[in-house]
């Protein structure tokens, strides 16, 4: 249910994921930059903020910040196998998880730094490996049990969303609360 239809659906502060399963290679291009930037734009996200800070949910019935953080690695630890899964064997069917369960559990209590830390490196990783693919590459695919079939262009694309997503998260509610 939206927050209000006179003011922003803080769910969503940069807007509904797009879904398309095909990129142009300037899209593909834009979609990877912009994933490779996620772990600097949230490490800059939360910089400077107190255990008080982090412990604050940026909506109401939401995460916490160091919450969002934590679930973004373990989104995009996720992202890293379903792509090379996707590149590396024959439309593969995947296993989902319950993100919920997963940011509810206690190392999710842990300093942010720890998954930025691991988000750096999974990013440099799946990067490198996406900036060398060839164009046909991106057309692979793999079965979501929930989504149905996904290429590699739909994952990076749904990816690349979800780190500007959860970043503004942070930020927005950086705003909403006068944190500088």
């Amino acid at each position: 249910m939206p927050e209000s239809p006179t003011l922003p659906d803080l769910r969503y502060p940069i807007g509904r994921a797009d879904r398309r399963s095909t990129l142009s290679p300037e899209e593909r291009r834009v979609a990877i930059d912009d994933f490779a930037a996620a772990p600097a734009a949230l490490e800059a996200a939360v910089r400077g903020l107190g255990d008080a800070q982090l412990d604050t949910p940026y909506r109401d019935s939401g995460w916490t910040v160091r919450q969002v953080v934590h679930h973004v690695a373990d989104s995009h630890m996720h992202a890293y196998q379903r792509i090379r899964f996707a590149l590396t064997e024959d439309n593969p069917t995947i296993k989902p998880y319950d993100e919920n369960a997963w940011v509810a559990l206690p190392d999710s209590e842990l300093p942010p730094a720890v998954s930025l830390q691991l988000l750096r490196a999974l990013h440099t990783r799946l990067v490198t490996t996406l900036r060398a693919l060839p164009p046909e590459a991106f057309a692979r695919t793999l079965q979501h049990p929930e989504n149905g079939p996904m290429t590699v262009d739909a994952m990076l694309n749904m990816y690349s969303w979800h780190g500007r997503h959860h970043t503004a998260h942070v930020t927005e509610l950086r705003k909403r609360k006068g944190w500088s």
